[in-house]
């Protein structure tokens, strides 16, 4: 692993383009959090409309102290950006890395968006910085996220009790699931089959 670890990268595929967060993102993720009315859902970490540009502040206080990196999601066939995801947890010296704090607008779901950019924040961080092992991190409630996790090959580790609390100051579980890099290259291989079959 090089010196690289979290440092800023833009990652683009057929699909979709992962930039670093930025506060001109602030006004394209509002009206992307308006789409479906993300914020509504109590189990995502998607901010309210008037949240956003805190929320990228408060993002990018954390990525100055290398405790994250964050990324716009743009929807390459019409330039909009539609989300948010992040690296998080960095451990450099094992070196192990957790993918989480993703939200989508509604019209990005199930259009193979998020399996073609976790394919690309996973072959970065299997490939590029020779990660052992790369967590996911969701909501015990959150069945939709779940699934998305499972659909990627994720192996679901365990429930995590009371380690979270929602915006409205409910005490919840997270389920925690991991890819490691003995699973990665059958891991890459499916993920690249469902994205060329459609199957997403």
């Amino acid at each position: 692993m090089g010196v690289s670890f979290l440092d800023p990268v833009t990652l683009s595929g057929d699909m979709v383009t992962l930039e670093p967060l930025a506060p001109g993102h602030a006004g394209p993720l509002r009206d992307a959090t308006l789409d479906g009315r993300v914020w509504e859902l109590w189990h995502t970490s998607a901010p309210e409309p008037d949240a956003v540009a805190s929320d990228i502040s408060a993002k990018l206080a954390m990525a100055e102290r290398r405790a994250l990196r964050p990324f716009a999601v743009r929807r390459r066939a019409d330039d909009r950006i539609v989300g948010v995801t992040t690296y998080l947890n960095p451990s450099p010296a094992v070196p192990a890395v957790e993918i989480g704090y993703t939200w989508y607008a509604a019209s990005a779901r199930r259009t193979g968006l998020n399996t073609e950019a976790k394919l690309l924040l996973l072959r970065h961080a299997f490939q590029e910085w020779e990660c052992r092992r790369v967590a996911f991190r969701t909501n015990w409630f959150n069945h939709e996220s779940r699934r998305a996790i499972e659909r990627l090959g994720a192996v679901l580790e365990g429930r995590i009790r009371h380690d979270r609390i929602t915006r409205d100051g409910i005490v919840t579980d997270s389920a925690q699931y991991s890819i490691t890099d003995d699973q990665w290259p059958a891991v890459e291989r499916h993920l690249t089959f469902r994205l060329a079959s459609r199957d997403r």
